[in-house]
């Protein structure tokens, strides 16, 4: 049996093809009964568009590229939720590619979008190599979601209020009476605004002689080492806020080790609230990132580019909160 063609479903429907393309691209300009018949056409002979002919008709390809950091961090998960989500409601489709597996083989991914003429582009968390994504911009409607870099012409930004967020997580441990906290800072615009929250927030408690700052990369293994450092200082650190969840997992490691319990001995926090914070044998006071609704205002962003190519590009926040759990309690005693 033949596959149906639009000229089979037109033939059925008892109009021309032109106008089951109306109706199959959701064009309002339509009358109800020829609609209908088109619709009942088209499930009475099991038709589906060909998609390559519809986007050499419509000059569109349907298909998102959506650059990621790097997949292995489990921040993405829910951005990436909310992002197809919304895509998948507009009729997008997406195509993944990490950023990390880039650089490993030292290929532009974002040139690859380009060449498969995707309708638009987002980069997901802080890339590598900005020139890259700067040229791509130049070519296909692209927002950068999750960070606050690179700043580009006409690219929107979309992130979660990080100075707001690292604010809540170190009031929350001055509020607890802790007064000897650490931050382990991370790399890139997101790692600074979180870090020099950190700071102020300190500062303006009158406690920036007790702040301490140790540097770490964003992993687990970065984390524990940067822990490894500070637990090692006298006064030791009695609580500590985490860049993201995975350097938090490095620090529960460094401190189980050195003998410490969490949080009778040391407090610790988070950020990014992943699925590693809510593991029950972890249970990681984080900070929630809002990254399911950044993942689906970034693809709302990405809609509203891709009708207006040349409207003003805008950084839009959204609100963080605190999500208080099982690794955070009062200091036993001043360190």
């Amino acid at each position: 049996m033949s596959t149906p063609t639009i000229r089979d479903v037109a033939e059925r429907a008892g109009v021309s093809k032109s106008l089951v393309s109306l109706v199959l691209r959701g064009s309002e300009g339509v009358r109800p009964e020829k609609r209908e018949a088109v619709l009942a056409a088209v499930e009475a002979l099991g038709y589906r568009p060909n998609a390559a002919a519809r986007s050499l008709s419509e000059r569109r390809t349907r298909t998102v590229g959506v650059l990621l950091n790097d997949m292995r961090n489990p921040w993405f998960v829910e951005l990436l939720d909310g992002l197809n989500a919304r895509l998948y409601d507009s009729g997008l489709h997406v195509l993944l590619a990490d950023g990390h597996l880039n650089r490993r083989l030292g290929e532009d991914l974002t040139r690859t979008f380009t060449e498969l003429r995707v309708d638009g582009l987002i980069a997901v968390g802080t890339l590598q190599d900005p020139q890259a994504l700067r040229t791509a911009a130049r070519l296909v409607p692209t927002v950068v979601a999750g960070t606050r870099e690179p700043v580009l012409p006409g690219v929107d930004i979309v992130a979660n209020d990080d100075e707001h967020g690292a604010r809540l997580a170190t009031e929350h441990l001055i509020g607890l009476g802790h007064r000897h906290i650490a931050h382990i800072a991370g790399q890139g615009a997101v790692g600074d605004l979180r870090r020099r929250s950190f700071e102020a927030t300190m500062r303006e408690h009158g406690l920036a002689d007790t702040a301490v700052v140790e540097q770490g990369d964003l992993t687990e293994e970065g984390g524990y080492r940067a822990a490894v450092r500070l637990l090692s200082r006298a006064p030791r650190p009695t609580a500590v806020f985490a860049v993201n969840d995975m350097t938090c997992v490095g620090a529960l490691s460094a401190a189980e080790e050195t003998g410490l319990q969490v949080p009778r001995d040391l407090s610790v926090v988070g950020y990014d609230n992943t699925y590693l914070s809510r593991l029950r044998h972890l249970w990681l006071t984080t900070v929630d990132n809002a990254s399911h609704d950044v993942g689906r205002r970034a693809a709302q962003r990405l809609l509203d580019r891709i009708d207006e190519p040349h409207r003003p590009r805008e950084v839009d926040l959204a609100t963080p909160f605190l999500e208080v759990r099982g690794t955070t309690a009062p200091p036993r005693a001043e360190a």
